[in-house]
């Protein structure tokens, strides 16, 4: 886990309405605590990195590939918006697997619509579109996990 990951965590822990994360990776866990300060009702963010014990020595870290390859960006002044992820979570494209998809590729959306489903913690968040348009690219298969700000989706404005 590089800096840039570490300092987005931190961020995302004080955006978010919850008061403790923990992730294990590589062989470190960190833990991010928020504190409200009772004096100036602030939060106090406190993180701790601490090596997890490790039984066989690990080989050599090869380059970490890119959360978010660049292929799949779409080229700048393309005309086409990207539907990230507000939340790490697992993706639906329908509110239950009976149901028909929210939207599919040719679908017009406009701001506001409900277009996925992110589940985090057993609660079932409605992703709104932001924009409208017209699903050029489902990015995700149902039922994936994805990660803070991976685009789910791409809009022909």
């Amino acid at each position: 886990m590089d800096f840039k990951e570490i300092k987005r965590l931190i961020s995302l822990v004080e955006e978010a309405n919850i008061s403790h994360f923990s992730i294990e990776e590589d062989g470190v866990k960190m833990e991010v605590r928020k504190e409200f300060n009772t004096v100036a009702q602030a939060p106090v963010v406190n993180t701790v990195a601490v090596p997890a014990p490790q039984a066989v020595a690990a080989p050599a870290a090869a380059p970490e590939p890119e959360l978010f390859p660049a292929e799949d960006a779409p080229a700048a002044g393309s005309g086409i918006i990207e539907v990230k992820s507000e939340m790490v979570g697992t993706f639906y494209i329908s509110p239950s697997p009976d149901s028909p998809p929210f939207v599919k590729v040719g679908d017009s959306v406009s701001s506001g619509q409900v277009i996925c489903i992110i589940e985090a913690m057993k609660l079932f968040n409605e992703i709104e579109s932001d924009a409208s348009g017209v699903v050029e690219k489902v990015c995700v298969e149902n039922g994936q996990p994805v990660e803070f700000g991976q685009v789910l989706f791409h809009l022909r404005a």
